[in-house]
């Protein structure tokens, strides 16, 4: 796995970091909370860096990516990805978000439409109710040393200052605490075609993702025996179902392809 292109563009005051393996159509890529591209994608570009021309992205405030001093918003995000996809002459694309990148990528198709090719939603969500009892109570209080170890060391790896992973939680933990529930018309006016996947021990709630698929015009759902993201990652304990892997990526090729 080696990026053919990797670097920085300065996009709305901030230094933003992509890397880009293989070619074909593009389809970029979008990390959830606390995380980075190649921590949630890693077994993702390793399976289609072949078939397509991947873009991942690392978010503000996270990754390699600049830090920033103002609220972290799902918009913002949105706004910073176009912003990127510009920079690098990309003019048309399709999207896989994972966790709160696949509510990045809802607003990326809401705010972007002309942008979107296809759009693959990953354990996302839109309303407080859909994630499983007890997740905000507990986001109210939580600290740095409740943040799952395995996204602290993959931060320090790439980021050896910890006032930034303070900023990054602070900022990522504020965002879930704030978070209001959006009207139904960001769903519904999303033009593109769309693949929901959520595992069945996800975070968010499978009727909740089941919701979303009635809501979203053109979508399809697959709904994995899988926790959060263990359908496309390693989990955090460091384990990997290779061959689930295999079968979501191979499901999403064929829905990039249809």
């Amino acid at each position: 796995m080696i990026p053919q292109e990797k670097g920085y563009k300065t996009v709305n005051g901030i230094r933003m970091y992509y890397e880009i393996y293989g070619s074909g159509k593009p389809l970029v890529l979008i990390h959830g909370g606390g995380s980075s591209m190649l921590f949630d994608f890693q077994e993702v570009i390793q399976r289609l860096e072949g078939k397509f021309r991947l873009i991942g992205i690392d978010l503000q405030n996270h990754g390699m990516t600049e830090h920033r001093d103002i609220p972290e918003t799902f918009e913002q995000d949105a706004h910073d990805v176009a912003a990127l996809l510009k920079e690098i002459n990309i003019e048309k694309a399709s999207f896989w978000g994972f966790s709160n990148g696949g509510n990045t990528v809802m607003q990326i198709a809401h705010l972007y439409p002309e942008l979107v090719e296809k759009l693959i939603v990953a354990s996302a969500f839109f309303k407080r109710s859909g994630i499983m009892d007890g997740f905000f109570e507990g986001m109210q209080e939580a600290t740095l040393e409740s943040m799952p170890e395995p996204l602290k060391i993959n931060f320090l790896n790439l980021n050896p200052d910890f006032s930034k992973l303070e900023n990054l939680f602070d900022k990522d933990s504020k965002r879930m605490q704030t978070f209001e529930d959006w009207s139904e018309d960001i769903l519904t006016s999303i033009q593109s075609p769309t693949l929901l996947i959520t595992g069945d021990k996800d975070v968010m709630k499978p009727e909740h993702t089941v919701e979303m698929w009635r809501l979203i015009p053109n979508s399809q759902l697959m709904i994995l025996p899988a926790t959060h993201g263990s359908y496309m990652m390693k989990d955090f304990n460091g384990n990997l179902d290779h061959n689930l892997i295999n079968f979501t990526v191979a499901e999403v090729e064929k829905f990039l392809n249809q």
